[in-house]
């Protein structure tokens, strides 16, 4: 697309016109929880760069409220340009999903694991370090860097101002995205970096463990001493601290796994394996569920069974850490690839137990159906949103006790078939 040259700056007088700007605001920082609303741009201008820098224009004064320097905003915002692929990406991100053992044949790949083995060899002094400054695994630090940019090799070309902005400008989610863009500018004004070294992933996500610019606020931290939080150079010990320094201060228990595989005993209970329900693995023990060696689980603290294939899949007991490692991805995927791919590195073996493979992922339109039909079934899942979450799968189980099916929660295409003929 042809770039419109249209000024920020030129623009800026005017839009603070039109609003009646507030002399005292321009100088009085507002409170950082402050949200703002996107304004309005006629219909012919949204989606295009004269659109957006219409928009940036109009948001300089409410960043500039909340504490942004002139110099700062206008230097990072001189050269954004409206990207549609960004849109395109943000509408398109929930259509396709994978089976968890589809992901996790990507996610622990042999190559994975075999890069992530060298990536603790190189970096043993440092993440060595880490360990023992914040109590977190060393190994699921470089899970995380593994995932997020296959170590360091994938850390994204996009410049990130001008992603936030594209999504800011889009009313999509622009309080989210504004939030988002103000704290990216608090960064450059902090000087831990420049707006052409400040590149990411198309939502924003920055460095090599992708922190977004809230999180890289509230949680990076300068571990070289240089005086600056690097994640996004060539050097990946502030941004391995980091990730860190987020699993602490969420609440990471140190000596403490994420899961272990277990095994379930004949005639097992599947309504007990749920998040809600919490036992010692000695209690678990007393009820068969055994590791795969057919010994208890330590006592490492409280855990639940999950079932991510259902009952024809593999079985875990999960620890708090494994609700630390969604505070950084709320996919019980994602939290599992991170989970294995730091045993598979600490030198354990592959999941034992097979799963559902003849089965394929609901696609967005069949999980929006299968929530639809379950509410309507009186099984209510609260919100038709296409997510599997905890509200669904207590409505999938409870669906299945109903039908005398295994209420193990699984939304499986044979479940939305079975709903099709209620």
């Amino acid at each position: 697309m042809k770039a419109v040259q249209i000024s920020i700056l030129a623009l800026c007088c005017a839009a603070q016109t039109a609003r009646g700007a507030d002399p005292d605001q321009s100088v009085r920082p507002m409170a950082r929880t402050v949200s703002f609303v996107a304004s309005e741009a006629p219909a012919e201008e949204m989606g295009s760069q004269q659109g957006l820098l219409r928009w940036a224009a109009d948001f300089r004064g409410r960043a500039i409220a909340e504490g942004i320097r002139e110099d700062v905003f206008d230097n990072a915002m001189r050269d954004v340009r409206y990207d549609a692929e960004v849109i395109r990406r943000d509408r398109n991100q929930s259509e396709f999903t994978k089976t968890i053992w589809d992901y996790l044949e990507t996610a622990v790949s042999d190559l994975r694991i075999a890069n992530g083995k060298d990536a603790l060899r190189t970096n043993k002094v440092t993440l060595d370090r880490i360990e023992v400054q914040y109590g977190v695994d060393k190994e699921v630090v470089v899970a995380i860097w593994g995932l997020e940019s296959a170590y360091g090799t994938f850390r994204g070309n996009d410049p990130v101002i001008g992603s936030l902005a594209t999504l800011a400008y889009d009313a999509r989610r622009a309080a989210f995205f504004e939030g988002e863009l103000l704290n990216a500018l608090r960064i450059l004004q902090s000087g831990d970096t420049r707006p052409d070294r400040m590149l990411g992933s198309w939502a924003g996500a920055m460095g090599h463990t992708q922190f977004m610019p809230s999180s890289y606020q509230e949680h990076a931290v300068d571990f070289t001493g240089d005086g600056k939080r690097d994640i996004w150079g060539a050097d990946p010990t502030d941004a391995l601290a980091s990730t860190a320094a987020y699993l602490k201060n969420f609440g990471w228990t140190e000596g403490q796994p994420w899961g272990v595989e277990v095994s379930l005993p004949e005639g097992f209970d599947y309504l007990i394996a749920n998040r809600e329900t919490l036992k010692l693995p000695s209690a678990w023990a007393a009820l068969g569920v055994l590791d795969m060696n057919g010994k208890a689980v330590p006592d490492h603290g409280v855990a639940s069974v999950l079932l991510p294939g259902g009952a024809k899949g593999a079985a875990f007991l999960i620890f708090d850490n494994f609700a630390v490692i969604e505070k950084y991805n709320t996919a019980d995927a994602y939290v599992i690839g991170v989970g294995h791919l730091s045993d598979r590195i600490k030198g354990g073996g592959p999941i034992r137990q097979g799963w559902p493979v003849g089965d394929r992922a609901l696609s967005f339109d069949e999980r929006i159906e299968l929530q639809t039909r379950l509410t309507a079934a009186g099984f209510d899942t609260q919100k038709i949103d296409a997510k599997v979450g905890p509200l669904t799968i207590a409505a999938v189980r409870s669906f299945q006790q109903a039908r005398d099916l295994v209420p193990d929660g699984y939304a499986s295409l044979r479940l939305l078939e079975r709903l099709r003929t209620e």
